[in-house]
């Protein structure tokens, strides 16, 4: 199996250029690759670079993932977050290769009070939903084998992340004010490309389309960003108890606390009912993968 990678840099295509190794080779690129092109603002270099390469599967985990700052610039996030990957798209379908596009939870208004099925109907509240969500209907529309995995909340050991940043402040300040009405699942890249693989795995051998489509990959459970710090912080201070812990107090705010650029849906919770039917996996609890990357980025 010949995959080709898209945006191998990021906190998934970090973890993906380990999960996918065992399936063939993989090429994988970074918008500042040289010999191939991974620069999604040149389209025609992009479909060039698909076709040279004639790939089994286009793995796409290159995205711009700035909530705030993708309201500033709404060009420069279409091209990378919708157009970009209708090129991919489209040529997918002309080398008859599987396409793996990332999509959000963002591109629903998160005014649902269960989890979010793949029939409910998308109304994104900000400007990179929307790309997102028109990325996946462009996809739909090229009629090539697709896999569109809508996920939310994602962390890798490699890079920033929310529970990286709790863990810091928590050294430096007393009390901490965090989010309590937003919900979701913290979702790790190692997870989101380990499952990414055994897809491709199944679906590309077998040549058919029965299993393409839309699904929802997330972590099980649900917490907020409040109850995500309070439990990142307790971890964190019992594998490294030696570190100059300052935080007595983790207050729970409304999302109405904070300004932002972007609005957040409230819910961000997705039912994974059909991929863990589908493809016959059983997905771990949040606090799992959470554990996992403490783990590894504090001892």
């Amino acid at each position: 199996m010949r995959i080709l990678l898209f945006g191998k840099g990021g906190q998934v295509g970090w973890e993906l250029q380990r999960s996918l190794a065992p399936l063939g080779e993989v090429v994988a690129l970074d918008f500042d690759s040289t010999d191939l092109c991974g620069d999604f603002t040149r389209l025609h270099e992009l479909e060039a670079t698909v076709r040279a390469v004639h790939p089994d599967a286009i793995v796409n985990a290159a995205a711009h993932t700035d909530i705030d700052e993708v309201e500033s610039d709404p060009e420069l996030a279409y091209a990378l977050n919708a157009a970009a990957p209708a090129v991919l798209a489209n040529v997918a379908r002309d080398v008859d290769a599987w396409l793996v596009h990332y999509s959000t939870d963002y591109v629903f208004d998160g005014s649902s009070p269960r989890p979010w099925l793949e029939t409910d109907t998308p109304n994104p509240l900000n400007v990179y939903g929307h790309t997102k969500r028109e990325a996946e209907e462009l996809i739909v529309a090229s009629a090539c084998k697709h896999l569109i995995f809508r996920t939310s909340w994602v962390y890798g050991v490699r890079g920033g992340n929310f529970a990286k940043t709790m863990i810091r402040l928590a050294q430096e300040r007393q009390q901490l004010t965090v989010i309590q009405d937003q919900r979701g699942a913290p979702t790790g890249a190692e997870l989101l490309a380990d499952v990414t693989a055994l897809a491709l795995h199944r679906v590309v051998p077998d040549g058919g389309q029965s299993l393409s489509g839309l699904y929802h990959l997330v972590a099980a459970g649900q917490t907020s960003w409040h109850d995500y710090a309070v439990y990142a912080i307790a971890q964190a201070r019992r594998l490294r108890p030696d570190l100059a812990w300052k935080v007595k107090e983790i207050v729970p705010v409304a999302s109405s606390a904070f300004k932002t650029t972007a609005r957040r849906p409230l819910n961000s919770l997705l039912n994974t009912d059909r991929i863990q039917r589908s493809f016959g996996v059983c997905l771990p609890d949040w606090k799992t993968g959470v554990d996992r990357m403490l783990k590894e980025y504090l001892t």
